[in-house]
C-alpha cells in the first residue's frame, strides 16, 4: 500500500531508481520507489558495468555482490571482420576495479533490490503514475488507483518514455524521426573469441556488440535498419555471418531471449524542475555503443542520492542545481561518444582505410591508448 506522504518519491524501479532508493535509505531519509510493472524485469539491455559505476557502487555497498555474480573482462576490442582495429586493455587502470564487469542487467538490479531491503526499504508495485501537482513545498503525485502521495522530492527514475518528465513539462531534446534501430539477444554460441572480452564489430551494415555473460552466454546487439518484430535465431545468425569473424564463423545454438527497440540521442531540457529530478534513461538516452548508458545512470543516482540527503540535513537546495549542472554537460558528452563510435562504424568503404589507420595508432600510442580505456572506463569523470 502507497503511503500518504514521504520525503522521496522515486518512480522506477530499474538500476538508476534502485540506487537513488539504496543511496538515501543508507542516509536515513525516508524514500518510497514505486513502479508500474507488477514484477521485475527478467530481460535486459545492459550487460556492462564499468570500473568508475563499480567504485561508486562501493560507496553504497552493492558492488562486493554484484562483482560476485559478474565476469570480469580486462579489455575491450574493436574489430573489423578478423582484423582487430584496436584494443583497449583495463588491467592497468587507477582503480581496484580493474575491469569491466559483464553481468546482466537484471541481476545488477537483484543486487540493489537486495540492498534496499537490507536497508528496510521495498519496491511497490504496480502503481502507474497518470497526474502530478507541484508547489513550493513539494509535489503530489497521483496513481491510476486513485491514490496520491505527498513527497518533499519527486525522481523520475522511468525510462526514456518517462511519465515523471512529460508531467513536469520538461523537455526532451532529439531529433523527430523514428530513431535508430536495435536488435538485442542472449544465446550461446560455438565461437573462437575470447570468452573474457567485449569486442564491437564494426560493418558498413552497422555495429554489432559482442560481449560475454556469465553460464557460456553472449549478449549480442546490432543496429540494424529496420528490425522484425521477432526476431528468431536465423536473424542473429545473419548478423554474424554479415558483420562478425569470417575465418572462423561463429555459429549460434540457442537463442535464450531477443527483443527489438529504437533509440534517439535525446537529453532533457533540465535535470531539475522544481520537486521534480530527472536520472538515467528519464534524462537521457543514446547509442548504446560503449555500453555508458547504465553505467550513466547509476552515477546519476547515487550522486543525487547524496546530494538530496544533504540537503534534507540542511544543506541549501542550490546543492540541486549544482546537482543537475554538472550532470547534464556529462550526459551530452556521453551521449556524443556513443553517436561517434555508432558513426565511426558505418562510414563508407571509401572512409574505412583512414579509419582503420586512426585506430590502430591509438591502440599502438600508450597514453592515447590508456585515454580511451579512462573514458571507457567512465574514471575520467572521477574528478567530476
Amino acid at each position: 500500500m502507497l503511503p500518504e506522504r514521504t520525503d522521496v518519491l522515486v518512480v522506477g524501479a530499474g538500476p538508476t531508481g534502485l540506487a537513488v532508493a539504496v543511496t538515501l535509505a543508507r542516509r536515513g531519509v525516508e524514500v518510497t520507489v514505486v513502479d508500474r510493472r507488477d514484477r521485475p524485469a527478467e530481460t535486459s539491455r545492459a550487460a556492462v558495468v564499468h570500473a568508475y559505476t563499480l567504485e561508486v557502487l562501493d560507496r553504497i555497498g552493492a558492488a562486493a555482490p554484484l562483482v560476485a555474480r559478474g565476469l570480469p573482462a580486462p579489455g575491450f576490442t574493436v574489430r573489423d571482420r578478423d582484423r582487430t582495429l584496436l584494443s583497449v586493455p583495463f588491467t592497468a587502470l587507477p582503480s581496484r576495479h580493474p575491469y569491466a564487469l559483464l553481468v546482466s542487467q537484471a541481476e545488477t538490479e537483484a543486487v540493489l533490490t537486495a540492498r534496499l531491503t537490507t536497508l528496510g526499504g521495498r519496491v511497490l508495485r504496480p502503481y502507474e503514475m497518470t497526474g502530478l501537482t507541484r508547489d513550493e513545498a513539494g509535489a503530489t503525485a497521483r496513481f491510476a488507483g486513485g491514490e496520491t502521495v505527498r513527497a518533499r522530492w519527486v525522481v523520475g527514475a522511468d525510462g526514456m518514455h518517462s511519465t515523471v518528465r512529460e508531467l513536469a513539462g520538461i523537455p526532451f531534446g532529439g531529433p523527430a524521426d523514428r530513431g535508430e534501430s536495435f536488435l538485442l539477444a542472449d544465446v550461446r554460441v560455438d565461437s573462437a573469441l575470447p570468452r573474457d572480452q567485449v569486442s564491437l564489430f564494426m560493418a558498413r551494415q552497422g555495429p554489432l556488440v559482442w560481449a560475454p555473460l556469465p553460464d557460456g552466454l553472449v549478449r549480442l546487439v546490432a543496429t540494424v535498419a529496420d528490425a522484425p518484430a521477432e526476431p528468431d535465431l536465423a536473424t542473429f545468425q545473419a548478423l554474424l555471418d554479415e558483420r562478425g569473424p569470417a575465418r572462423r564463423p561463429d555459429r549460434l545454438t540457442e537463442l535464450l531471449w531477443a527483443s527489438r527497440f529504437r533509440i534517439h540521442h535525446r537529453v532533457a531540457g533540465t535535470f531539475r524542475s522544481g520537486p521534480v529530478l530527472l536520472a538515467g534513461d528519464a534524462a537521457h538516452v543514446h547509442s548504446p555503443a560503449g555500453g555508458q548508458g547504465m553505467n550513466l545512470g547509476i552515477c546519476d543516482a547515487v550522486t543525487l542520492g547524496d546530494t538530496l540527503a544533504d540537503v534534507r540535513d540542511g544543506g541549501p537546495e542550490q546543492l540541486l542545481d549544482d546537482w543537475a549542472a554538472a550532470r547534464r554537460p556529462r550526459a551530452e558528452e556521453v551521449a556524443g561518444f556513443a553517436d561517434r563510435l555508432t558513426r565511426l562504424a558505418t562510414l563508407p568503404p571509401a572512409a574505412r582505410p583512414v579509419r582503420d589507420l586512426l585506430l590502430r595508432t591509438v591502440s599502438a600510442v600508450p597514453p592515447a591508448r590508456r585515454r580511451l580505456a579512462l573514458r571507457l572506463s567512465g574514471l575520467s569523470q572521477r574528478a567530476g
